[in-house]
Parts: structure tokens; C-alpha cells; sequence
């Protein structure tokens, strides 16, 4: 692999997507990077740096902030469209920080599997600790009313309850997955255009199970490889609209099963299954209105 891109949407970021930017200027990876920023009509002046700090970055103002998925597709439109096209892209979030090595890593990882259509480094939290998103299991009826019921916590080294995040399994093994997180996650671009573009009926969240879903079905393997490991500080975007994002993040579990799973699940148990997000849901706005408020986030 000689081109690849990058593409991070941006949601009043500024602050983490200045660092970002500037560790990709630190990679020692030595074919073509094309950058693109997608920001998503931000009220900071993130787009305005963008432009005059980083003149080698490809950048697209949304007038809307259309999310994620919408706002990716805006540029994954226009690498695909472009010949020749790079050979795979990389969607990065603005809140991580890309080591020197780490894009070589990645793509290296993805050059010796043939079979794979994408893969996700090591995703770790700025207090070292494991992001668990970065490795996943589809979140079946069985995995969520594991992870619902918080026996995916309380057992985290189970091989039945802690599936969803693979809580079991060495942090530092490289492994096959069902899906990575959109934070961090190389695809082949021949994958994206056989797949198609990101779903847009996710503001934010879920798109990246989806996409991960819809390249399985394909016949396309997915890896984790820790050879290469990203710093995420997380949830920078979601600390700023926490009500908003707590009700993306459950509308996209309503969204997957009912496109996944709905169809081929026994209805008594869809009705449980989306009865049980809503309470969790309900659960997560309380917990947040009952924190002060410069501490709300995402819970």
C-alpha cells in the first residue's frame, strides 16, 4: 500500500484536533497521506486553523452538523471518487494522537491478511487503560443482556459474559473480531466500495458496528492488532451536547438490532430487548441530571 487517507470529523474540537493533526505530521510511514478534516458547522474555530495552520489537510466545512456517518460519507465520497484512489482509509476521531509508528504499524496490519478488509489498533485511554471499544462482538440478544444486566462487569474474564468486549482475552493479543471502533479503523477502499458508505440513519454511534456487520457479511475478516496502539481521550465531543449523545447512543442500539436482529428474534424477546434500552436510557439521563454540571458527559 503506496496512498493512504485519512478522515476525521470534527464537532467543536478544536482543543484535541490541533494535537491530532500534528501527530500525523510525525508518521514514518513514507507513501502518499491524503488528510481530510470534515468539520461539522463548529462554533470554535476549528475550521479556521484547519485552513490556515494545516495547508496540507483537505478540508470540508459542513453549513449543518450532519454527524458522524453523514459527515465521513462527505468525504468518503470524494476519495472514492477520486483515480486513482487510495488504497484504504483510515477513520480517525479529532481526540487521539497518532505515535510515529503507528500508521506503518497499522497499515502493515492490514497488508499481511489478505483476508481482511479492515483493521483497528490498540485504543488506549489517557490514563493507559484499555479502550474497550476498540475490539467488539456484535452485540447479539444473548451479549446484550450480558452487558445490560452488568454481568459483562462483573465477570469481565468470562468467555460467555464478557463477549462483547472480549474482557477475556490478552489486550496485546492480535486477534480476529467482529467489529473495531470508528475512532480508530482501517478498511480497504475496494471494501468500501463494496459495502458502501457508513449509515447514515446513525447520528453517532453505531455506525461503526454497522459497517463492521455489513463487511462480515461480505466474507472480509476483521482484526485487532495491537502492534499498533493510539492514544483516544475519549468522549472530547460528547462532554459538549451529553443529553444529546446519550440519546445517540441508545437510539443506535434501537437502530442495529431492529436492522440486524429484529427480523429473526421471537418478538416477546424484541420487546424486551427494546424495553431494556429504554430503561437503560432513562437510567443514564437520570444519572447524568443528578451530576453537577461541568461534570456531565456521557455516561
Amino acid at each position: 500500500m503506496k496512498h493512504i487517507a485519512i478522515v476525521i470529523v470534527n464537532y467543536n474540537a478544536g482543543d484535541v484536533l490541533r494535537p491530532c493533526l500534528q501527530s500525523l505530521r510525525t508518521q514514518t510511514w513514507d507513501g502518499q497521506l491524503d488528510v481530510w478534516v470534515v468539520d461539522n458547522a463548529s462554533s470554535d474555530d476549528s475550521a479556521t486553523f484547519v485552513a490556515n495552520d494545516f495547508p496540507e489537510v483537505r478540508l470540508i466545512v459542513s453549513p449543518h452538523n450532519v454527524g458522524f456517518s453523514a459527515g465521513n460519507n462527505l468525504a468518503l465520497r470524494q476519495i472514492l471518487a477520486q483515480s486513482p484512489a487510495p488504497d484504504a482509509v483510515l477513520l480517525l476521531n479529532p481526540d487521539t494522537l497518532v505515535p510515529p509508528q503507528a500508521l506503518a504499524q497499522l497499515i502493515a496490519g492490514l497488508e499481511q491478511r489478505p483476508a481482511a478488509g479492515a483493521v483497528g489498533p490498540k485504543l488506549v485511554l489517557a490514563d493507559g487503560a484499555l479502550d474497550l471499544a476498540c475490539r467488539r462482538s456484535f452485540p447479539t440478544a444473548e451479549v446484550a443482556l450480558y452487558r445490560m444486566t452488568g454481568l459483562s462487569r462483573i465477570f469481565p474474564r468470562s468467555r460467555r459474559f464478557g463477549r462483547y468486549n472480549l474482557t477475556y482475552l490478552d489486550p496485546d493479543m492480535t486477534t480476529p473480531v467482529d467489529a473495531l471502533v470508528g475512532a480508530a479503523m482501517l478498511v480497504r477502499t475496494p471494501v468500501i466500495r463494496e459495502v458502501g458508505l457508513l449509515d447514515e440513519d446513525f447520528f453517532m454511534y453505531g455506525e461503526d458496528l454497522d459497517w463492521c456487520y455489513r463487511i462480515k457479511a461480505l466474507g472480509w475478516q476483521i482484526w485487532y492488532d495491537p502492534a499498533a496502539t493510539i492514544t483516544h481521550y475519549k468522549r472530547v465531543s460528547s462532554t459538549r451536547r451529553a443529553v444529546p449523545s446519550i440519546r445517540a447512543f441508545y437510539d443506535a442500539m434501537r437502530i442495529f438490532h431492529r436492522k440486524h436482529f429484529a427480523q429473526h428474534t421471537f418478538a416477546p424477546l424484541n420487546w424486551l430487548i427494546f424495553t431494556g434500552i429504554t430503561l437503560k436510557e432513562w437510567q443514564a439521563l437520570l444519572r447524568n441530571r443528578l451530576r453537577p454540571t461541568a461534570d456531565r458527559r456521557m455516561a
